[in-house]
């Protein structure tokens, strides 16, 4: 029995080393596909996301509001601050023209006198609040109006990025405000009680009692942070990796169009052997295909100016995912091979299934973009279970403990697929 499998492999693997095109598709085009996806995908990941928004500001204020919406946005990952176009200081004019033309996603206008309308505002609450008596006259009675602070909006902008600018504004002004507002109760207090009251200084640094700190819910040693790298090279090399159906299917359908499988069946071996081998020499294509993957990761996207892959803390959970994974796509291929009767067909069916899967397993589009019923479905696919393994071990510093299930999920498709190939076979061999 061991001479034989080890004949059967042998076969396989001189079958595959002879088809180059077959092995361009296994090995070289997906490493192509990492580097192609994650640097589109980063690209437009900085631009809007981690690089930041670019963003022209028009300080017409130059008082507290306008300093402290400068600073604030200065300081802030999420946007690229210029206060200047073209070497000279932005006006509201150019500000929308420059917008208009491309060159900035939102461009903000703070108006002269925003922060004297802020002051005059809470000097009339303060004056209401500790003497509610006055009566007002038309020579004490101070006139507020309201000021704009306008934004310039190039239309490709998401709706989601002036959602979190404006929250920025709205920040900023609360603590203005809160500012004047607490200098000018003290103010007053202090003309009431005049006796040695200390009048505030810069209340600005000593009003920030809470601020924000972003953490990674993760159990990995040190910080990982999720970015176009870490997102696609998983997903992909598990497309790749799905992708082994092409050739598998390929071959068994090879093999009944010219003969050899019928000329291999009345020798006295068992269809269980040939298919055993078949599937051992997939899976190691897919293991190597993994591994491969992983070093464009690691290896050649940081020449492109892209973060290495970062593999979490366990190895051997990683391996356990991997080999688990490449039984899944071998024992799919080895489905699709079976049930088609043509090479054709099956190259037809294989790779339209396998970008439907891709699709519904969070491969093309992340699962949490998904609507309720979609995201149901693709808790189905094999795909998504391999992926949300792998963003397990790679983002939140799981185990093998962690991803057990997973990969008796994996296994478990791998049997069934094997057993629908099997009964396909010998119902066609009756027949």
């Amino acid at each position: 029995m061991k001479h034989k499998l080890w004949a059967v492999i042998k076969k396989e693997t001189l079958i595959l080393i002879r088809d180059k095109i077959g092995l361009s598709i296994v090995f070289i085009m997906p490493m192509i596909l990492i580097i192609v996806m994650t640097l589109v995908q980063e690209s437009a990941f900085k631009t809007l996301n981690e690089k930041g928004i670019p963003i022209i500001l028009v300080n017409d204020d130059q008082d507290t509001l306008g300093l402290t919406i400068y600073r604030g946005l200065k300081s802030s990952t999420f946007c690229y601050l210029h206060d200047s176009i073209d070497g000279k200081p932005a006006t509201s004019i150019t500000a929308k023209a420059a917008v208009a033309k491309g060159q900035f996603l939102i461009g903000i206008v703070i108006p002269k006198g925003a922060t004297q309308a802020i002051r005059d505002n809470v000097s009339n609450l303060v004056n209401e609040t500790l003497v509610p008596d006055t009566i007002e006259t038309e020579q004490n009675q101070v006139k507020i109006d309201s000021v704009n602070i306008i934004f310039y909006i190039d239309p490709i902008a998401k709706k989601s990025f002036i959602t979190s600018i404006t929250s920025y504004m709205h920040e900023f002004i609360a603590i203005v405000k809160t500012q004047i507002m607490f200098q000018t109760f003290s103010l007053q207090i202090a003309d009431l009680i005049p006796n040695n009251f200390k009048k505030p200084k810069n209340t600005y640094d000593k009003s920030q009692i809470i601020n924000y700190k972003e953490v990674f819910a993760s159990n990995l040693t040190g910080e990982i942070v999720p970015n176009a790298v870490q997102h696609n090279v998983p997903a992909w090399t598990i497309f790749a990796m799905f992708f082994i159906v092409i050739p598998i299917s390929g071959s068994i359908l090879k093999e009944k169009k010219e003969g050899s499988l019928l000329r291999l069946l009345t020798m006295p071996t068992s269809n269980l052997v040939l298919m055993n081998g078949k599937v051992i020499v997939y899976v190691i294509v897919c293991t190597i295909q993994f591994i491969l993957m992983l070093a464009v990761g690691i290896y050649i996207l940081p020449f492109f100016g892209l973060q290495s892959l970062e593999l979490g803390n366990n190895l051997l959970a990683i391996y356990i995912l991997a080999i688990a994974t490449s039984f899944a796509a071998t024992g799919y291929g080895v489905m699709v091979g079976t049930l088609a009767s043509s090479e054709q067909q099956s190259s037809i069916v294989g790779s339209l299934s396998i970008l439907l899967m891709a699709a519904l397993g969070g491969i093309l589009v992340p699962t949490y973009v998904m609507p309720q019923i979609m995201r149901d479905i693709s808790e189905l696919i094999p795909l998504n279970w391999s992926l949300d393994g792998f963003y397990k071990l790679f983002f939140r510093g799981a185990g093998v403990a962690d991803i057990i299930k997973l990969s008796f999920k994996l296994i478990a498709f791998f049997i069934a697929t094997m057993c629908v190939a099997s009964i396909v076979n010998r119902l066609k061999h009756k027949l």
